[in-house]
């Protein structure tokens, strides 16, 4: 108990030094990224039954070097099977990314032990602890048991282990909190483990109006302990929606989907996935390497009031040569080329539909 406790105290004093450096770093300058180049894609099955579960609604991946293998969240609300993850193999090399081979599954636990009843949750995010090897899951909220989004802490068996604090103003509310199917789609940890750090898909309602054609839109980006207490928010400023809708009104939008540490290491810089779907005119995904450092914090402040997150585009998935963009949302830091440049694997959810595709991604980001 004295060697935990003494842990916890370097983790809070790690915490204390990160929160200060996002306050007093410079910006990030606005040049182009690297030249990211697409390694290649493998489709998995529609309707793929593993384990007596059917796979797909893969919004979240992560990947676990200990063991070599991928985590994946299935964002199923306990509709088809009980809420759930997957693991698998997929090699991912210079020739491309090989076959997935799932090679278990487990069901997401309450903390009294039992799995979640019909549309209670609706998974989106899962990260691999670094320091215990736990999964970290976010889930946006559903229904009337659990109407707020969460973080929650599951053990490699799937099983309750604990639950983070979330912000008051990401909590459902009458007059103020998040859109429906529009909160916890983001999350990675960051300074080491010390740090967790998620993302809203879409503006809160006191935030302002979604993104449009003609104009973007803020969401938030909050930085807390692994143990809980909430750092910071930050402003991320999310790109206009790139088109109408065609023919005639329908549905379209942009959202953060899913945010990764640029570096283990580093407090500040993030890539976030910018996630489109536009009636007539199908998605656009686009990666932007953020910096936190120099923007406001605005925990206690308006959103109106704040000097928002600066970014710069790493890739436009519509520029690498990909058969087909789908629901891409989830992505996680590969194992590392022979040549140095890094891997970045994507998965896409599709939403256990025959008209899309669960596809996943890997491409090469130079250093």
């Amino acid at each position: 108990m004295a060697a935990r406790g003494q842990m916890i105290r370097r983790q809070a004093a790690v915490a204390a030094t990160v929160a200060a450096t996002l306050g007093l770093a410079p910006g990030a300058s606005a040049a182009p990224g690297p030249a990211v180049r697409l390694l290649g894609e493998q489709l998995v099955p529609f309707g793929l039954d593993f384990q007596g579960t059917v796979v797909g609604g893969l919004s979240g991946i992560d990947y676990r070097p200990s063991t070599g293998e991928y985590v994946l969240i299935s964002d199923d609300r306990s509709d088809r099977a009980s809420a759930r993850f997957y693991t698998a193999r997929i090699g991912v090399d210079e020739h491309g990314v090989h076959p997935v081979t799932f090679t278990a599954t487990h069901s997401l636990r309450t903390a009294d032990g039992a799995e979640y009843p019909r549309e209670t949750v609706d998974p989106e995010e899962i990260r691999v602890d670094p320091l215990s090897g736990e999964y970290f899951w976010s889930q946006e909220g559903s229904g009337t048991v659990y109407p707020d989004p969460s973080v929650r802490i599951a053990r490699p068996d799937g099983t309750f282990a604990g639950e983070l604090p979330i912000p008051n103003n990401e909590r459902v509310l009458p007059d103020s909190g998040p859109r429906p199917n529009s909160v916890l789609e983001g999350a990675s940890f960051a300074a080491g483990g010390s740090l967790f750090v998620t993302a809203v898909e879409g503006p809160l309602h006191q935030d302002g109006p979604e993104a449009t054609v003609t104009s973007g839109a803020l969401s938030r980006i909050t930085v807390q302990t692994r143990f809980g207490p909430v750092l910071a928010q930050y402003a991320y400023p999310m790109e206009p929606v790139f088109a109408e809708s065609s023919p005639g009104p329908g549905r379209g939008g942009n959202g953060i989907a899913s945010i990764l540490a640029v570096d283990s290491l580093n407090p500040a810089k993030f890539l976030v996935l910018e996630r489109a779907y536009v009636d007539g005119a199908g998605n656009k995904v686009r990666i932007f390497e953020a910096d936190l450092s120099g923007a406001t914090n605005i925990l206690d402040a308006p959103i109106d009031e704040a000097r928002p997150v600066s970014k710069r585009l790493l890739v436009d998935l519509a520029d690498v040569g990909l058969s087909t963009i789908d629901n891409v949302e989830g992505m996680t830091w590969g194992p590392r080329l022979p040549s140095g440049d890094r891997t970045l694997v994507l998965v896409s959810d599709n939403n256990f539909s025959d008209r899309q595709i669960t596809q996943v991604i890997a491409l090469a980001v130079p250093d």
